[in-house]
């Protein structure tokens, strides 16, 4: 028996590799492949131990690990988590996984490979950010290769525009179903800014969605916000390297301001077959984030040449293009019933501990005595109006 309820079909925007240390390496171009730091979990609850035993068994869990996370059954996604989970970093483990969860499809994304190619520093050579995406990229093709129910998530630096668009060439090519950007400026610009239009043709013209994820920008405030004269706060795992309090409460306003400059500069009035998504970055500003869109629209129009030409107003923008994944925690419901069923998405967060235990539970007690329809929508059809390659 599956986690998954069989009476209704489940598509999940989030899930996750754990990777191990040569994930990049071993597939990047060898005049890069040098330069490509190991990925570690230096910012990770997996311990330095946890991951020696695994590359001292060839890179593989143990059969016996293996026997006992089969044995889980339908309780694998409370009980599977991080390193150690079923298919972490194995695709065949990944399958088995699948048949346990009972998800239709599956969003995968990186978890600590992205921190190089993803970083703001400008001492970072382009042929190395863009030679670390490219390995990573090649690397989520093979993950995914031997399951049609695997949406492999590519990712793209977009701090220089003709490079981005070579590596979107090369994902397009590949046939990988969505494109992880940073949720920051793109280098000196906005990500509306016409060098990037192509980008963003691109992807419309090939029914690749963008999606932005916690991790494409920095997760941690800059010092100067948390030095308050007193002892530092330990973050939500008891250490001190992951999402603080500080941190988590204004998390959203990196993704709130990308989109913001998007739309305000026109991206998604041009381009109205862009679909995107904002995944594990929360989704309680989206409703205040549509309203307030639709004045700024609505009064500043008279002046901006950039908004006088709008033929749908930003929420109908938003609501056609766009869709946002809740936190377990969050009461999606209320976000519902403030803004437009249309707008969310179901996400696991599987093997990563921040996706609780059993999501769908939670959610359900969120969505409450809304209809089936509601669920329907939240639970599918969002993901397939936005994921297209799904259906």
């Amino acid at each position: 028996m599956a986690y998954a309820p069989a009476h209704r079909s489940f598509y999940d925007a989030d899930s996750h590799i754990m990777e191990l240390p040569d994930f990049l390496q071993k597939y990047a171009d060898p005049d890069v492949r040098a330069d490509i730091p190991a990925v570690n979990y230096s910012a990770s609850i997996v311990t330095d131990e946890e991951v020696a035993v695994i590359m001292d068994n060839g890179g593989k869990h143990s059969d016996a690990h293996v026997a006992e996370l089969l044995a889980m059954g339908d309780s694998l996604i409370e009980r599977s988590k991080e390193i150690q989970a079923l298919g972490a970093f194995d695709r065949h483990e990944r399958t088995q996984a699948m048949d346990l969860l009972g998800f239709a499809k599956q969003l995968v994304f990186a978890t600590h490979s992205v921190a190089m190619p993803f970083s703001p520093s400008t001492k970072i050579e382009p042929r190395i950010r863009y030679g670390a995406a490219r390995a990573h990229n090649r690397h989520l093709v093979d993950f995914c290769s031997d399951d049609e129910r695997l949406m492999g998530v590519a990712i793209i630096p977009l701090d220089d525009p003709a490079s981005a668009l070579v590596e979107l060439d090369n994902v397009l090519s590949e046939g990988l179903d969505a494109v992880w950007v940073p949720h920051r400026a793109c280098g000196d610009r906005s990500p509306g800014h016409v060098d990037f239009d192509p980008f963003w043709a691109a992807l419309a013209e090939s029914s690749t969605p963008f999606v932005l994820h916690v991790g494409g920008a920095p997760l941690q405030l800059a010092k100067a916000w948390s030095n308050n004269g007193r002892a530092p706060t330990k973050d939500w795992l008891g250490g001190g390297e992951n999402v603080r309090t500080k941190d988590i409460a204004v998390l959203h306003q990196g993704p709130e301001t990308f989109l913001s400059m998007m739309l305000l500069d026109g991206v998604f009035e041009r381009f109205p077959a862009l679909r995107g998504a904002s995944v594990e970055l929360g989704a309680g500003w989206v409703p205040s984030l549509i309203e307030r869109l639709d004045w700024v629209a609505a009064t500043w129009g008279r002046s901006d040449a950039n908004l006088a030409g709008f033929t749908r107003k930003p929420s109908e923008q938003i609501a056609q293009q766009l869709a946002f994944t809740p936190f377990v925690f969050e009461d999606v419901g209320a976000f519902i019933d403030q803004s437009s069923p249309d707008l969310y998405l179901f996400s696991s967060d599987y093997p990563h501990i921040e996706g609780g235990r059993n999501p769908i539970a939670r959610f359900e007690a969120s969505l409450g005595s809304r209809p089936d329809r509601v669920r329907d929508m939240f639970y599918a059809e969002n993901f397939l109006r936005v994921f297209t390659r799904a259906a």
